[in-house]
């Protein structure tokens, strides 16, 4: 075959030239078009438009044929760890004294030391006066003695020692007052947007507050942040000092499948508890507070965990295996690149409902290479009779470099039929 060299620009012969370039570039054009047209159906089949969704869901229960249990307590929630959703709840985003539900940020804090290699668990704190002097229940540690991260930790979590829990403050911070900026730091960090800390312990304050929403969500983030540390949470009893206390979460006598989490109480904060258990793989938070007695809490919360998981499936849509949306790529070296999460993305739904989910993709169109795996192009929304469940960001799956010229032109034509 042989090949004659390109015309000059504006002679007889480039004109001809570029009038069968032209050519054969519609041709090419059509022939794509033809040959998308199976692709651009399945891909409609994939990521179905729907008619318009109404107002998103506050709750999952709200879809529930099975109600929520009545509970007596001044504010509750119950969420799902996995999909981070609320199933249901009380008084949500009303301010209320978290009282010993405190600690859970003060470890929160700790857990965060210890993975930083700033604390370790054998490492001897010293117990200082003020740490001592602190009010309210006690570990029974002895001031100017040493003691173990290990056993402050078991002193904060079972015992719930507002003594252990100033002298861990001030071997992470140096004092409680620096500490306590630590944890208002990491509230804002995690979006508790309603919490402000007075102190590390949950000691009454004026501003000293928080909500069950931010208290489910620091649950959910300390679960998850730090598994490892968890054990602490299930652990009955804990002696020292010749002083044997037990944790006073009772559930942990009476459910095997609830392992932790931390229990409070104050005259002016009620009983409160949040709890956790894991069941079949599927991890639930309950917040109850401001109950009017011990048993009060207790009998709440069960309560809660049990119509949750009854009630209601958690379910992985996507991952990185799994796009939300197959789209459509123009001048790139693949013609369709994977859209979806780039972690998995559970959600909760009323059982038997799973099947029912309509996802609603919308990204930026056209895409045009290159595209880089992780760049946010959109979003993806699931609704369930006619109500949004939770929308999520649609991310690009994978690389799609750019293709070489040819390919390109040919792409940028077809465009212009679009």
């Amino acid at each position: 075959m042989t090949f004659q060299q390109k015309p000059r620009a504006h002679s007889p012969r480039y004109l001809a030239y570029a009038v069968s370039l032209t050519l054969a570039l519609a041709s090419a054009v059509a022939q794509a078009q033809d040959a998308a047209a199976p692709a651009d159906a399945a891909q409609t089949a994939v990521s179905p438009v729907t008619s318009p969704v109404s107002t998103a869901v506050t709750t999952v229960g709200e879809l529930a044929t099975v109600p929520a249990p009545a509970l007596t307590a001044r504010a509750w929630m119950t969420l799902d760890v996995n999909s981070g959703q609320v199933i249901a709840a009380q008084n949500l985003d009303e301010p209320v004294e978290p009282a010993s539900l405190t600690k859970l940020m003060s470890a929160y804090v700790v857990f965060e030391a210890l993975e930083n290699n700033r604390l370790t668990l054998d490492q001897k704190v010293p117990v200082s006066e003020k740490a001592w002097k602190t009010e309210g229940s006690r570990m029974f540690i002895k001031v100017n003695s040493q003691v173990s991260v290990d056993d402050l930790l078991q002193g904060v979590i079972v015992q719930s020692g507002n003594d252990a829990t100033v002298a861990l403050a001030e071997a992470v911070a140096g004092s409680e007052d620096a500490f306590v900026t630590l944890m208002n730091e990491e509230a804002a960090r995690q979006g508790l947007r309603d919490t402000h800390f007075e102190n590390s312990t949950g000691l009454p304050g004026a501003t000293h507050l928080t909500t069950a929403r931010d208290l489910g969500m620091l649950a959910k983030n300390l679960v998850t942040d730090f598994p490892q540390y968890l054990h602490y949470y299930s652990q009955k009893e804990f002696t020292y000092n010749n002083i044997k206390q037990n944790n006073r979460n009772r559930l942990l006598w009476s459910d095997p499948t609830v392992d932790g989490l931390k229990t409070g109480h104050t005259q002016s904060a009620g009983y409160c508890l949040v709890t956790t258990a894991l069941r079949d793989g599927r991890r639930v938070v309950s917040v109850i507070v401001g109950a009017a007695s011990d048993a009060a809490r207790t009998e709440n919360s069960l309560k809660l965990l049990n119509w949750s998981f009854q009630n209601f499936d958690t379910i992985k849509l996507y991952d990185n295996d799994k796009p939300a949306v197959t789209a459509r790529v123009w001048e790139g070296e693949a013609k369709n690149v994977g859209l979806g999460s780039t972690t998995p993305t559970w959600v909760t739904v009323p059982r038997d409902k799973a099947e029912q989910i309509k996802p609603v993709a919308q990204y930026n169109q056209p895409l045009v290479a290159p595209l880089k795996a992780g760049t946010k192009v959109g979003k993806v929304t699931l609704s369930l009779d006619g109500r949004v469940l939770r929308e999520d960001p649609l991310y690009v799956l994978a690389d799609v470099p750019q293709a070489g010229f040819f390919s390109r032109i040919v792409d940028k034509v077809r465009l212009l039929f679009q």
